[in-house]
């Protein structure tokens, strides 16, 4: 478990093709920083943890429960564990991701 993580201790990793940075983690919890590029692609999937997320910049299109939704700086959102959803990067940024509970395959 780690707490308080400073921006230079953040863990590097990469899923589906996306590079990302683990932050923080709890008992039940996970943050993480998502460092989407334009050539990015995230297929549709679905995962036990529900996912709710913060746009610190970029533009994207999120797809889940029969719906698109565009997002912008400044939009947030939560994903239901189990359910189907898509992200398509229309401009690349970064958008911070908190699951419950902690995804291991991100560890």
């Amino acid at each position: 478990m780690k707490n308080v993580v400073k921006q230079e201790n953040g863990v590097p990793r990469q899923f589906l093709g996306v590079d990302f940075v683990v932050l923080s983690i709890g008992n039940d919890s996970m943050v993480a920083k998502m460092l989407y590029k334009k050539t990015d692609n995230v297929p549709f999937h679905q995962h036990p943890n529900e996912q709710s997320g913060y746009v610190l910049f970029g533009k994207y299109i999120l797809s889940f429960g029969g719906e698109e939704y565009e997002l912008t700086t400044g939009d947030s959102y939560s994903i239901p564990a189990n359910v189907e959803h898509s992200i398509q990067i229309i401009e690349p940024g970064e958008v911070l991701d908190v699951f419950t509970p902690i995804r291991q395959d991100y560890l």
